[in-house]
């Protein structure tokens, strides 16, 4: 659908990597050898969108780390469009909101460290009805042609998990706030 927009894959490739999870960051080479493309190929795409105001750059040594310009004016606007491209927005709607008593959802895996890997990785916090979870995951699945895998835990089993994990979670929903807190970065 963008690359009617955005000619470019690469460039369509960076929004999506670096606009999933805006904390992450990333560097020249790391990109080229996920995406399969000669370092050149980003350079050129990451100087555009660096100098278009959209990324920003940091050197740290020899290496220079690219991330999402969060204070850009049309920051909210592409991180909506890169929800949409991945699916994310659907899922939401389709797998997380009409579920029995559930506290919280996070995006974790590949999608939260800013990788479209086409599988998406939710983990639920909250009593869930297994079956009906399945059937939603069956028919978002469909929608979004992307696989979903869950994993379920109580709220002390979610504490327990975010004191020992590592890898980036990013909040997707929130029961407290009666309202998705789209895409927000936990780690």
């Amino acid at each position: 659908m963008l690359d009617a927009l955005i000619t470019s894959k690469t460039r369509i490739r960076l929004l999506v990597r670096l606009f999933l999870n805006p904390a992450m960051s990333s560097y020249l080479r790391e990109l080229a050898d996920e995406f399969g493309e000669s370092s050149n190929a980003v350079r050129i795409e990451l100087n555009r969108l660096t100098e278009a105001g959209i990324l920003e750059s940091e050197s740290k040594g020899k290496l220079v780390l690219y991330k999402a310009r969060t204070s850009h004016p049309l920051f909210p606007e592409i991180r909506s469009i890169v929800g949409k491209i991945t699916g994310i927005d659907q899922l939401l709607e389709e797998v997380i909101s009409r579920l029995g008593q559930l506290k919280k959802a996070y995006l974790i895996g590949d999608y939260a460290s800013g990788r479209d890997s086409g599988i998406i990785d939710i983990l639920l916090v909250g009593e869930v009805n297994k079956t009906y979870l399945a059937e939603l995951i069956e028919k978002a699945e469909k929608l979004i042609n992307r696989r979903i895998r869950s994993l379920i835990m109580t709220e002390d089993e979610f504490i327990n998990y975010i004191n020992k994990t590592q890898s980036p979670i990013v909040l997707l929903w929130n029961a407290n706030q009666q309202e998705t807190n789209t895409l927000g970065t936990l780690k």
